[in-house]
């Protein structure tokens, strides 16, 4: 089953746009041989970063089309906050959000995917047209999310994730964070192939700002090639979130401390999806596309007119065979 879809990926990926490097390439998602951008859409009324502006049904809609024309190669519809703090949402108030968002973008021919912890709320998502499961708790909030994505047999980004928005940065403790994370990851990554995912469907998140603090993001952010390989072995392509996050405005905190509101960090998100994509992430996501569309182009092309460059582009490609369907690190370090 690896074997079959890694050889689609490399059918899939074909040769790169005019002036881009190569890049990692995820079956059944665009592939134009740079890192994608992925545009966020969040149908909530108490999201950290925009304040609920789309939670009618139509702005999302607006929204979605208006980011995918400003660049966004995918569109990620997101219906329950978890910004630190917040509560969850029953399922079916979930569901009633994202569903008509998810199936009138797609419709519109857009590239979806749907940015829950629930298998009912994923497995709706998919029946509306929505090609990639995003599930920020890496399949441990929702046992029954690796046997739908298997079974549906689409890409599922795992993210690196400690518990619940209400308690996980009560769980920001490392001794080292990439070697914790890397361990981490390489524990959910083996649970969902051993659940039925395919390998080649899988992409990693370190998952920045969920349970960690501002010196562990910039951590994670300086040694992705480190995270694409969960500490060493066949390397996943790698989604970095790091858009709005408090870290970034809390750096650019005014001189009385005041952090930068979240809106005021766009500029310096796209600083950071350059360096991301430039060190080969396969994705950003991202609330304001159109900078962070010519970052990852720029970096592309920053990439192809190196030194070395060829070597780079392997850097975080994706080479897994049916022979490494799983990380192959021992148990024991994976943190209790």
């Amino acid at each position: 089953m690896a074997g079959d879809a890694q050889a689609a990926a490399t059918a899939a990926q074909g040769s790169p746009e005019p002036g881009q490097a190569a890049g990692p390439v995820v079956p059944g998602l665009p592939a134009p041989g740079r890192c994608l951008v992925m545009g966020v859409v969040n149908v909530t009324p108490d999201s950290f970063s925009d304040g609920g502006e789309c939670f009618a049904p139509a702005a999302a809609i607006s929204r979605g089309l208006r980011l995918a024309a400003e660049g966004a190669d995918i569109i990620d519809v997101g219906g329950e906050s978890t910004r630190p703090g917040a509560d969850r949402i029953p399922a079916a108030e979930e569901q009633r959000r994202v569903g008509p968002v998810v199936r009138e973008l797609a419709a519109a021919g857009l590239t979806v995917s749907v940015d829950t912890m629930r298998a009912a709320v994923a497995e709706l998502a998919l029946d509306a047209g929505a090609k990639l499961v995003n599930d920020v708790s890496g399949g441990l909030a929702d046992p029954a999310m690796r046997r739908l994505v298997a079974a549906a047999g689409v890409p599922y980004v795992v993210m690196h994730w400690r518990g619940h928005s209400r308690t996980m940065q009560d769980r920001a403790r490392y001794d080292d964070v990439v070697r914790e994370v890397c361990a981490e990851l390489r524990s959910g990554v083996r649970a969902a192939i051993t659940g039925g995912v395919d390998p080649a469907l899988i992409v990693v998140d370190p998952g920045l700002g969920f349970g960690k603090l501002a010196e562990h993001n910039w951590a994670l952010l300086a040694r992705l090639p480190e995270v694409s390989r969960l500490g060493g072995g066949p390397p996943f392509p790698v989604l970095v979130g790091a858009s709005r996050k408090r870290f970034i405005g809390r750096l650019l905190a005014a001189a009385d401390g005041t952090p930068r509101p979240f809106a005021g960090s766009d500029d310096a998100t796209i600083a950071l999806t350059a360096l991301a994509a430039a060190a080969g992430a396969w994705c950003v996501r991202v609330h304001a596309v159109g900078g962070n569309a010519d970052a990852v182009r720029v970096a592309a092309q920053w990439r192809l007119a190196g030194p070395g460059s060829a070597a780079r582009q392997d850097d975080m490609a994706p080479e897994r065979t049916a022979s490494q369907q799983a990380p192959d690190q021992p148990d024991g370090d994976v943190p209790g």
